[in-house]
C-alpha cells in the first residue's frame, strides 16, 4: 500500500470514530418524552419549517400562532443610570467565583447609601464637612482604618 492510500484510510477511520463519539454524547441525549415535548411546543408555537422554502409556519400564518414576545432594549442613558444606582447601592458582583455582591461582603459601606437616599445636596455636603473635620473618612482601603484612627492626635474626638 502506498502512503497516500494509508493516510486516506486512517483519516476516514478517524472521522468515523469521531462521529460515533459525538453521536453517543450523554449530555446531548434526550429522552423520548423530552423529544415529544419539544415537538409539541414547536407545533404549538409554529416553529416548524413548511415546504421547500424553509419558512416557519408562524412566519407564514402569524395570526394562527401566539405572537413572539419582543423586549424593548434600554437606551444608553437608562443603562448608565442603572449602573450608577448599582454602584451606589453596592449591587455589583464583587467576586466572580462566588457571585457575592459588594453590598453582601461590605454591608457597612453601603448601609449609609441606603439610609441617605432622601438627603438633600446641602445635607450631604454638611455631612462631608463634618467627616473631614473629625477624620471620619477611610484612610486605608485595604484595612478600612479611618483617618481619626490612624492619626488620633490630629482630629477632635467625636462627641
Amino acid at each position: 500500500m502506498n502512503r497516500k492510500t494509508l493516510s486516506t484510510i486512517t483519516l476516514a477511520l478517524a472521522a468515523l470514530a469521531g462521529g460515533n463519539a459525538m453521536a453517543t454524547d450523554a449530555s446531548m441525549a434526550q429522552t423520548r418524552d423530552q423529544v415529544r415535548a419539544d415537538l409539541a411546543q414547536a407545533q404549538r408555537l409554529g416553529n416548524i419549517a413548511h415546504g421547500e422554502t424553509g419558512a416557519k409556519l408562524n412566519e407564514l400564518f402569524p395570526g394562527s400562532y401566539p405572537a413572539k414576545v419582543t423586549i424593548q432594549p434600554l437606551s444608553r442613558a437608562e443603562v448608565r443610570a442603572d449602573l450608577r444606582e448599582a454602584q451606589r447601592t453596592g449591587d455589583l458582583i464583587a467576586n466572580g467565583e462566588t457571585g457575592a455582591k459588594l453590598n453582601e461582603l461590605f454591608p457597612d459601606n453601603f448601609a449609609a447609601a441606603a439610609a441617605n437616599q432622601n438627603l438633600t445636596r446641602e445635607e450631604v455636603r454638611a455631612d462631608l464637612r463634618e467627616a473631614l473635620r473629625t477624620g471620619d473618612l477611610v484612610a486605608n482601603g485595604e484595612t478600612g482604618a479611618k483617618f481619626n484612627q490612624v492619626f488620633p492626635g490630629s482630629y477632635p474626638h467625636k462627641s
